[in-house]
């Protein structure tokens, strides 16, 4: 569950596209302008900001919108924002990883914190679950770039640690050292790919139903919701009963 979860399905099932499109693209211009703050303003000559505009392109983010953070962080405008992770365990002991860019760590911690609490959950010291978790580079491409073989032989060639294909495309797994080197490799080869970042991916998940899932998902939900939270992953999934309950 990297980044946008399942709960981003919900929500668009529920006749919410519209918010949901706004809070997301909000999220995408504050991590463009804190990369664009934080080295060039070029995305050719800052590898951050061109993997935020690459993210930004794969969620249809208006070309104008892209352009308008970059400009907002090279004019000195805008607000300075901290990159802060938070940690937790959701109802059912599932554990949760959050990264957040806020302009005011107290409020920040304070929602995140009151989140847990009305959820049944618990939040935690920086480090207490992250170790269920591998910092990894995941690189995603359309499935009519190339073909399986052509994609792992490439995916090999450039230094990746793992490459998968099915319905829904190819997905490439890089170590975090690695993953800037792979990533631009496998594009000078195929393209500009439709997502590259890295995440936290979960070494094993638990599949949570009735009212453990419903409240995680409410967790979820209520972090994914904050203006400051950037990624979520999580470390469960639910189970097709409550999946199909709750209308995902």
């Amino acid at each position: 569950m990297a980044g946008h979860s399942q709960f981003k399905n919900i929500m668009h099932k529920k006749g919410k596209q519209d918010a949901l499109r706004s809070k997301i693209f909000g999220k995408l211009a504050r991590e463009i302008t804190v990369a664009a703050k934080m080295g060039m303003p070029d995305p050719n000559m800052n590898p951050r900001l061109r993997l935020a505009v690459q993210e930004a392109r794969a969620e249809n983010m208006p070309k104008d919108n892209i352009e308008r953070a970059i400009k907002k962080a090279a004019g000195g405008e805008g607000e300075n924002y901290d990159e802060v992770r938070y940690e937790g365990r959701a109802p059912g002991g599932v554990a949760l990883v959050i990264e957040a860019l806020t302009d005011n760590r107290n409020r920040t911690a304070g929602e995140v914190r009151s989140y847990f609490t009305k959820a049944g959950g618990e939040m935690t010291a920086t480090g207490a679950v992250s170790f269920l978790f591998d910092r990894v580079g995941v690189i995603e491409y359309d499935a009519k770039v190339a073909t399986e073989d052509q994609m792992m032989e490439a995916a090999i060639e450039a230094g990746a640690d793992d490459a998968s294909t099915s319905e829904e495309g190819h997905e490439i797994v890089t170590s975090m050292e690695g993953f800037a080197d792979v990533a631009k490799a496998l594009e000078a080869k195929f393209g500009e790919p439709r997502k590259a970042k890295l995440i936290w991916r979960p070494q094993t998940t638990n599949t949570l139903d009735d009212e453990a899932g419903e409240k995680a998902m409410k967790l979820l939900g209520a972090l994914e919701d904050n203006d400051d939270v950037q990624n979520v992953y999580a470390n469960f999934e639910i189970s097709d009963a409550l999946a199909q309950k709750l209308g995902a």
